[in-house]
């Protein structure tokens, strides 16, 4: 995958080849020099120097910055230590003593960086498609938004061999298991949010986001545990799409320290990418561990640390740290040469107008998934905003 080493930033000899403004016809199609001309400069605080151009087609200007992750941040030193400090453990407040910023900076930070991230995902599934030559591990990742009366699952498909993760997708249901009747009279009185289809719909859009990456005439072969969601998902699909569901239930298991049956040995190791994933997530996401008071107050916004920390484990992170395995996932698939810094991640900004993304993932990246009992639920809509 094409992806610059240097921040746009610290670019000397730097042209545009899209406009950035989303209704100009040279926003979309192919990157191509010659759309642009000069048009000045203007210095920043920090005594810069950033060169302004002009598009030939809508004569409307822009800067080098148009096209920088920073962009219209009032402190763009930031960006990196909070993204290596959402994926340290620490929750938004800790970051934000560690910073001395506010909280509320690093929360609208988080937001930046994860819409940053899930359009870097999706350029990566684009590079992706044909290529498909592994098999696919799914289940669903256990969390709540705002209580634990609003649990929602998380779709997260893994390669079988690489451990790269193609994706996320939020399955909300509603709460289970036995409910005293004071929860159930709680429960009563929050307000309905819409489920959008629980975990069959959401296993068929990551099923459907997966297809494309398929080579001709292979099958995806799918790994999932005993969940019915996963078989209705592929019977609803049909034969034409081309799927091949390998199911491990989860067996009956003893008391702790007992030797494990045959079919939890066999379970164990056909879904131990994705396992391996959920282990990560409970210990390297503050709000998503078993003890803490750190947690998720809605959705969309536990949606994009999640797609950060699938960049992050994707790109940044090395497939294996007991083992002696110094590639990453994306290195397991060509998308990279070797390990990205978090400076690369942040290398250049991606724009949703020139990214091909589900109705799902630009819901999320619009901030349409709404949690209902918050009072206010803002959403991503600003004309030019990242």
């Amino acid at each position: 995958m094409d992806w610059p080493r240097t921040q746009v930033e610290r670019l000397q000899d730097f042209t545009p080849r899209f406009c950035p403004w989303p209704e100009c016809r040279n926003h979309g199609g192919a990157e191509r020099r010659g759309r642009f001309r000069r048009h000045g400069f203007y210095a920043t605080r920090r005594r810069r120097t950033v060169p302004r151009f002009r598009c030939t087609a809508c004569r409307r200007t822009c800067s080098r910055q148009s096209f920088a992750v920073s962009y219209y941040l009032k402190r763009p030193e930031l960006l990196v230590p909070v993204a290596a400090g959402l994926q340290a453990g620490s929750a938004h407040r800790q970051i934000a003593r560690s910073l001395g910023c506010a909280p509320s900076t690093v929360t609208r930070l988080s937001a930046r960086l994860g819409r940053h991230a899930l359009l870097l995902l999706a350029r990566s599934l684009r590079h992706l498609e044909g290529s498909l030559e592994e098999p696919i591990v799914l289940d669903h990742f256990e969390t709540f938004e705002f209580t634990q009366d609003f649990p929602f699952g998380i779709a997260t498909p893994v390669g079988s061999e690489s451990w790269f993760v193609y994706g996320l997708d939020p399955a909300p249901h509603a709460r289970s298991g036995t409910r005293s009747p004071a929860q159930q009279a709680r429960l009563a009185r929050r307000p309905a949010r819409p489920l959008r289809g629980g975990y069959e719909t959401s296993s068929a859009r990551i099923i459907e986001l997966l297809l494309p990456l398929k080579p001709a005439g292979r099958p995806v072969e799918i790994i999932g545990d005993g969940h019915p969601a996963y078989d209705h998902a592929v019977q609803h699909l049909g034969p034409a799409a081309d799927l091949r569901l390998h199911r491990f239930p989860n067996p009956p298991r003893g008391p702790k320290g007992a030797p494990r049956s045959a079919e939890a040995v066999a379970r164990d190791r056909a879904m131990f990418p994705v396992d391996a994933l959920h282990a990560l997530l409970r210990h390297s996401a503050a709000h998503h561990r078993r003890e803490t008071i750190a947690f998720g107050r809605r959705l969309n916004a536990l949606m994009e640390r999640l797609f950060l920390t699938a960049v992050w484990r994707n790109f940044v992170k090395r497939r294996s740290e007991r083992k002696p395995d110094p590639t990453t996932p994306a290195m397991r698939l060509g998308l990279a040469a070797e390990r990205w810094s978090w400076r690369r991640v942040l290398a250049i900004r991606l724009f949703p107008g020139r990214e091909r993304l589900s109705p799902t993932w630009r819901g999320l990246y619009n901030r349409n998934w709404t949690t209902p009992i918050l009072p206010t639920n803002t959403r991503h809509h600003l004309h030019q905003a990242y």
